[in-house]
């Protein structure tokens, strides 16, 4: 079955009006972590972005960094999470994160062509600055996989305007300067980076790093089209929630968006 089009499915969705919704599982730091990306998107996501572990996460905060440990120590490598991932169909789309030394340790291509059997559509490399990404970028563009970039509350309404021309997929907006992780309090520096994004013309644009309840989502939704949930998630996976209980929190941060 082919791999449903992240670029194609989100502005679908955004031109309907519906706020998408994009959870965060690392590959490999459970052992049913498929089926957890499988139970995700019939309990109400619009894509998974799937984490490929790194020894140096520089963007991680805690949870996602033992999370990747956690993979580590299991075995897990780029090779081996996308041959499971090719092995299910998957009926979202899935946006593979990781760091660019994973990438070029196995070459721009072969990682692509990986990525494309294992049903990826889009790919978030943070630490690959838009300066050079063009190699990257134009491997991406040619196998049908969206490069999503991001647009952080430092980032200039310059750079933040080629940053949009060059994403696709979505824009990726950082909620607050940092690494991930949970907070109580997301501030306003959410609302400004999407008003600073839409002052350009860009793909839909979807918030992360530090959402972490249903009502953070919904007021998050308020202003961009869409959210990204990395650290509450995780850390449920770490205390066992398993898939089930994986889906139940994404299923109330689709009622609260949807609501």
């Amino acid at each position: 079955m082919a791999a449903p089009d992240l670029t194609l499915s989100f502005a679908e969705h955004a031109a309907a009006g519906r706020k998408l919704l994009v959870p965060y599982v690392m590959a490999g730091a459970e052992p049913d972590w498929i089926d957890t990306i499988e139970a995700l998107s019939l309990a109400g996501a619009d894509a998974i972005e799937v984490g490929l572990p790194f020894s140096d996460p520089i963007i991680d905060g805690p949870t996602i960094q033992a999370a990747g440990i956690r993979s580590l120590e299991a075995g897990t490598t780029a090779v081996s999470a996308l041959a499971e991932l090719a092995r299910r169909d998957i009926a979202v789309p899935l946006v593979v994160m990781t760091y660019y030394n994973v990438i070029a340790h196995l070459g721009h291509e072969r990682f692509a062509g990986l990525a494309i059997d294992a049903g990826v559509s889009g790919a978030i490399v943070p630490d690959l600055s838009l300066e050079e990404i063009d190699g990257w970028a134009r491997v991406c563009d040619d196998i049908g996989i969206a490069t999503v970039l991001l647009v952080a509350p430092s980032t200039s309404p310059e750079r933040t305007a080629h940053v949009c021309s060059r994403s696709r997929g979505f824009v990726y907006a950082v909620a607050r300067m940092g690494v991930t992780g949970e907070r109580s309090e997301l501030g306003d520096e959410a609302a400004v980076v999407v008003e600073k994004i839409r002052h350009t013309t860009s793909p839909p644009v979807c918030v992360g790093i530090g959402v972490s309840t249903p009502d953070q989502a919904r007021r998050v939704t308020e202003v961009a089209d869409g959210v990204v949930v990395g650290s509450a998630l995780v850390r449920r996976l770490s205390e066992g929630c398993g898939p089930d209980g994986a889906a139940a929190f994404i299923g109330e941060l689709r009622a609260a968006i949807d609501a």
